[in-house]
């Protein structure tokens, strides 16, 4: 069994991952919300103890920036830990096992090539939309890391170049300043909207009103069990107004699916991709999220090569990013090299 960790700004998860990828057993915890750096590692190693002694290896994935292979962690959504040395933290802990760690972003896409979405796909671009915005870039079905481990961080391409929110890097107009979660409600909040408000669901509807055809994309119900999130106001309360009708919570919802949309027809123009898929709390509102998305594709993938990328919501659910840690000790040909 791999010991696989998910460390991530709203949640912390650990779970036992066998050989074939399936998760045994799970177990997680909120992130303490300010909290100190020593805080923080009492809570994962009270999360992961339980599973310790079956550990054949440990899979870490975690927010990033960070210095890899290393494993120094300094998650923007974290703000205790810069520079935290979670690799070698860990590496004391089990000093006869193997530990490895990537951002989580990462593992979320690494989990959707190997088990989910991806499944035989060569190049693709697996993308997180939730507490953060984050990817990681699959081609010639191998996992790209970058000189620092940072490659497909997609989530600080530029969408708003003039005028756009700042964003926690410290630039501005990136795309998860305007489409991760907190942002958006926080958006959705600043132009008048009232969670829960629209209380009567109808039909969904795009942004300009129209009633998507039949069969397009409500919220998947099946994925919507598989997302949860720990804030009192969130992108699900949010995707659930829209679908209600709620006019700023349906602007909100094209916003946030127009940046996607920008951004992956830049990846796409820059690495030849065949796919996308998109996970995270905001991939379950269906055609609300994934209608302006496309439209925006569209306008902007016009170069032949470009157009032929296809936009998937992820299959995995909220296990992914544990399936992905994991894969890191599993599957070392295609996911782990330094």
């Amino acid at each position: 069994m791999i010991l696989a960790i998910d460390v991530g700004g709203t949640k912390m998860a650990a779970g036992l991952v066998a050989r074939d990828g399936t998760v045994v057993e799970a177990r997680r915890t909120a992130t303490p919300q300010h909290a100190d750096a020593a805080t923080l590692w009492e809570t994962l190693t009270e999360l992961i103890e339980p599973l310790a002694r079956r550990a054949e290896g440990v899979g870490v994935g975690c927010g990033g920036p960070m210095r890899w292979p290393q494993g120094e962690v300094s998650p923007l959504n974290i703000p205790a830990w810069r520079g935290f040395p979670l690799r070698a933290r860990l590496a004391a802990r089990f000093p006869d096992l193997p530990v490895r760690l990537h951002n989580d972003a990462i593992c979320l896409a690494v989990a959707e090539h190997w088990k989910g979405a991806g499944r035989g796909v060569a190049d693709m671009l697996g993308m997180v939309v939730s507490t953060g915005v984050g990817g990681g870039l699959i081609l010639n079905g191998r996992l790209v890391n970058g000189r620092t481990g940072n490659a497909g961080h997609i989530g600080h391409v530029v969408v708003e170049p003039v005028g756009g929110p700042r964003c926690g890097c410290g630039g501005h107009g990136c795309l998860e300043a305007v489409a991760r979660g907190p942002a958006l409600t926080d958006w959705a909040l600043s132009q008048g909207w009232a969670p829960g408000s629209a209380t009567t669901p109808g039909p969904p509807r795009r942004a300009g009103g129209q009633v998507p055809e039949s069969g397009e994309g409500v919220v998947a119900r099946d994925v919507q069990a598989a997302y949860r999130e720990d804030r009192t106001v969130t992108g699900k309360a949010l995707a659930a107004d829209a679908l209600a009708g709620d006019p700023v919570a349906l602007r909100a919802m094209s916003r946030a699916g127009r940046a996607i949309g920008i951004a992956i027809a830049s990846a796409t123009h820059l690495c030849d991709l065949d796919l996308v898929t998109i996970g995270g709390g905001l991939s379950q509102a269906g055609e609300l999220l994934f209608g302006p998305l496309e439209e925006a594709l569209r306008e902007h993938a016009r170069v032949e090569f470009a157009r032929r990328v296809k936009v998937v919501p992820a299959a995995l659910g909220q296990e992914a990013g544990l399936v992905g840690a994991a894969a890191l000790i599993l599957a070392t040909d295609s996911y782990w090299s330094t």
